[in-house]
């Protein structure tokens, strides 16, 4: 991107932010958020409340990373504890699981940041979402939710280049959605399968995968890795070392995507 029009997008960015007057963001630990953040927190001082969702589904390492963040810039923090899985129609895990979640997500920010004096909400979707199936952005339009950095007119590229110019750590951070997206549409979502994921991309992460997503069909553990690693799981001394902790999880089959990770891949059933 072209340093001017940059600039602009940033300027923009800002006066759209300001205008808002105060803002609570959600908050999850992404860089989208963690940018929006940022960037509020430079528009709005004081008056940007950060709040994340704490919840089984919901990577703890990006509560941990929300957390250390909010304190690093400055901002005020709220976590909730949310119940998705309490809602039987995002446990029916249909193509339209996104919506439930962030309808219930959104419901709960909106009411804890009226509780502190704020009445605009924001959530870090950027040009890339609108191209992707994503039901969620359909409950943050119905419930009000600003979407500035789409409206500014920023791509997932800009703003890692931005938080990389701003120092900001986690600009090269991995996507982490959460884990109920790594349950394929039809399936029914758990607590036992989610936990399954949770222990195995976890258990892959620590032999080096920094880019992982382990698909749970039905105690079939489908991995999906970074392209470039592809090599790596097929090593012998790797391959049984992944199919032995991944069994000490609960799967009963383990198996490799040749095609290596792929964002939304299981939008594709």
């Amino acid at each position: 991107m072209e340093k001017k029009e940059n600039e602009s997008k940033l300027a923009s960015l800002l006066r759209l932010l300001k205008s808002y007057g105060s803002l609570a963001v959600a908050f999850s630990g992404g860089v989208d958020s963690t940018f929006l953040v940022a960037c509020a927190k430079k528009a709005l001082g004081e008056g940007v409340l950060a709040i994340t969702a704490r919840s089984p589904i919901h990577p703890k390492d990006d509560l941990n990373f929300a957390k250390a963040m909010a304190h690093e810039l400055g901002v005020r923090h709220i976590v909730l504890d949310t119940e998705e899985l309490e809602d039987p129609k995002f446990r029916e895990n249909t193509k339209d699981r996104c919506y439930h979640c962030k309808k219930h997500i959104f419901e709960k920010i909106v009411k804890s940041a009226k509780e502190q004096g704020i009445n605009t909400v924001a959530h870090g979707i950027t040009l890339d979402d609108l191209k992707d199936h994503r039901p969620g952005i359909k409950a943050a339009e119905e419930m009000g939710i600003v979407a500035p950095l789409v409206e500014a007119g920023f791509t997932k590229k800009d703003l890692r280049a931005n938080m990389r110019n701003m120092g900001l750590v986690g600009w090269d951070k991995p996507a982490s959605p959460c884990f109920a997206s790594r349950i394929p549409y039809g399936h029914a979502i758990t607590l036992e399968k989610i936990g399954q994921v949770r222990k195995a991309e976890r258990a892959l992460k620590s032999l080096g995968y920094k880019l992982a997503r382990v698909r749970n069909w039905d105690g079939m553990a489908v991995i999906e890795v970074d392209p470039s690693m592809l090599t790596k799981p097929v090593e012998l001394s790797q391959r049984k070392l992944i199919v032995e902790e991944l069994k000490k999880i609960g799967f009963k089959v383990v198996a490799l995507d040749l095609e290596g990770y792929e964002s939304g891949k299981l939008n594709r059933f």
